[in-house]
């Protein structure tokens, strides 16, 4: 039984601008696997809703005239991880998404609907901090362009401003090019398990394949909301492919996740998995952009 006030359905963006305008107390539901869980434990018992799920220009992945991979907000998990243009460009994206829940969330749940909630946990969040996504929000004033680093301001809570809905997820050419990442998700069992820390590593070498050219590692549940390790990235770059490297690469990290303590795991246990997912991290990313780290 869901406890709600009212359900408005949106059939183009335009339309929904004007429901969020008119209804502005009233919730965005898109799949609707994490709303509607939420209504069923009384989190949003009593609430007017809006859904945006019929809007079908809001789906799929396409390159745009910039060479930036543009990602529909209804795009469904499933969807991203088939795509050819993600399994090209960004494959590790989709087999972050592959881990969320099982086949029956992944079919229903949308890259959108799991940025929007805001939460640090979400496998979706620490990928696309690592490759530099750009949010796109629509709103009574056109476009918004934010990137996804300024999206989270705190725990579930996201800048989406009156009447704005998000539209699409970019992410840009510079990148993803020459670039490959790897994503790791430690949970307390292998199935439908929320992660205890998720971290993306993505990598570019020199053209020789002995040097770090560009490096990027993001965490989730890490600190309040999804975050970038930039001293542990500022450390490693130009730097050469060897174990000593990595090594102080992943113990840099230190600096700059906060990880808390909560029944799941302590905060020091944390830390722990967080310095060695980052060396994994980055030496199977290394590994996929054809260097070895020795």
């Amino acid at each position: 039984m869901y406890d709600m006030k009212e359900l408005y359905e949106a059939f183009s963006v335009k339309e929904a601008i004007e429901l969020r305008l008119a209804h502005p107390e009233a919730q965005i539901i898109a799949g609707g696997s994490d709303v509607l869980v939420q209504m069923r434990e009384g989190k949003r018992a009593g609430k007017e809703l809006i859904s945006i799920y019929l809007i079908d220009e809001l789906r799929g992945v396409s390159l745009d005239e910039n060479g930036a991979i543009r990602i529909g907000s209804l795009t469904s998990f499933s969807h991203i991880t088939r795509d050819p243009i993600i399994q090209k460009y960004i494959n590790v994206l989709g087999e972050a998404v592959d881990l969320v829940g099982g086949p029956q969330i992944r079919n229903i749940g949308t890259i959108g609907g799991n940025t929007c909630n805001g939460v640090t946990s979400a496998d979706s969040a620490s990928t696309l901090h690592a490759w530099e996504a750009i949010i796109e929000l629509t709103g009574p004033n056109g476009k918004r362009l934010v990137p996804i680093k300024d999206f989270y301001i705190k725990a579930s809570t996201v800048d989406i401003r009156e009447g704005e809905i998000q539209t699409a997820i970019l992410i840009p050419q510079e990148s993803y090019e020459n670039t490959f990442g790897y994503y790791y998700k430690y949970a307390m069992r292998n199935a439908m398990d929320i992660a205890t820390t998720g971290c993306s590593v993505n990598v570019r070498l020199s053209p020789d394949k002995k040097a770090f050219d560009r490096v990027r590692i993001a965490y989730g549940v890490a600190g309040p909301v999804p975050m970038r390790a930039p001293s542990a990235e500022a450390l490693i770059q130009g730097k050469a492919l060897t174990m000593e490297n990595a090594e102080a690469f992943s113990l840099e990290v230190l600096k700059d996740i906060n990880p808390r303590d909560s029944w799941r795991a302590p905060k020091a246990f944390r830390q722990h998995i967080a310095v060695e997912m980052a060396k994994r991290c980055l030496i199977e990313a290394t590994k996929r952009c054809g260097g070895e780290i020795k």
